[in-house]
């Protein structure tokens, strides 16, 4: 199915829990790449941000904090992928921010409109799991909400046959 023809969910969602991570490539700052399939096997959380995005910089200390040093020695893969910006602009605001988890590029937005629809916001996360299925998505910053994803991954991190 094409998922530009897909109508998009109440949040903007072009994918749905359940289903299989649609393939892409991400180059990230540092100008190395790799494709989501090289990643099965592992727990992958994409977050797509924006230097522009106010609720991006109120969630991203957290996803640092409680997510990232949290898990990343555990082997979770967290990629934020920012949408439309170019890599001087991204560089500079992983800085700004002070994150320490990588940020891939995505200039022309074609990695988000593989998730969501053009005209849709960024501060989404995407969880995937062992399999490459996609099984919690997030919108905006709800504090209810990270929560669940915090615990999602904690589970999918501790259960090695997933």
């Amino acid at each position: 199915m094409e998922l530009s023809a897909q109508t998009p969910d109440n949040r903007g969602y072009l994918v749905k829990t359940g289903q299989q991570v649609p393939e892409f490539t991400v180059k990230y700052t540092d100008g190395k790449s790799f494709s989501i399939s090289d990643l099965k096997g592992k727990v992958v959380m994409i977050q797509f941000t924006a230097s522009w995005c106010s609720v991006c910089r109120k969630e991203m200390p957290f996803i640092e904090s409680d997510i990232w040093q949290v898990n990343k020695d555990k082997g979770l893969v967290l990629i934020g992928i920012d949408r439309g910006e170019s890599i001087d602009k991204v560089i500079d605001f992983a800085k700004i921010m002070k994150i320490t988890y990588p940020l891939a590029l995505d200039e022309n937005s074609e990695i988000f409109m593989k998730f969501a629809d053009k005209a849709a916001g960024v501060t989404r996360n995407i969880l995937i799991d062992r399999t490459g299925k996609i099984v919690l998505m997030t919108r905006l910053y709800d504090t209810a909400e990270f929560e669940s994803l915090k615990n999602k991954i904690r589970e999918l991190m501790a259960d090695r046959q997933n």
